[in-house]
């Protein structure tokens, strides 16, 4: 029986996780209810689990739990302080991105991740930060204006 500890969205968590292979998209969503972090393919394409590890946004359904053992972990429950959404969320709403919202947690967590990174991204750079991420809804010129508002920019 592996056993794990997490910190997630600031709080303390010992988990054990049978016999290893157990993935992070499940421990967060089974064992921890937090149902923000989608799994849409299971298999690393689509970018709807991602979260951030340590900083750096991650593929929760391709991640085993036993390597997130000992890390900081960020889900979209975590962003919101105080009952007041975080810059990224309200950009994201501000600008119509959120349509369906089944992808809207990734792109969330992985556009926090580039503007800590890159508080003035270029239309490029936001483009290849994303990559990763799908969505079938916006088409994703509302997401890209989204991220824009979030850097404080418009055009």
């Amino acid at each position: 029986m592996a056993v794990i500890t997490l910190k997630v969205n600031g709080e303390t968590h010992k988990l054990e996780i049978g016999d290893g292979r157990v993935r992070l998209v499940d421990v967060l969503r089974d064992r921890l209810g937090l149902a923000g972090t989608k799994e849409g393919c299971g298999v690393g394409k689509c970018g709807s689990c991602t979260v951030i590890m340590n900083g750096e946004p991650v593929l929760a359904c391709t991640t085993q739990a036993k390597k997130a053992d000992g890390a900081e972990i960020t889900t979209i429950e975590g962003l919101a302080s105080n009952g007041k959404l975080h810059p990224v969320q309200q950009a994201f709403i501000d600008a119509g991105a959120v349509q369906c919202g089944f992808c809207t947690p990734g792109f969330v967590l992985r556009t926090v991740c580039l503007l800590k990174a890159n508080p003035n991204p270029t239309d490029d750079e936001i483009k290849s930060a994303l990559r990763g991420n799908l969505c079938r809804c916006t088409g994703y010129e509302a997401i890209l204006a989204a991220v824009r508002l979030a850097a404080g920019r418009t055009a």
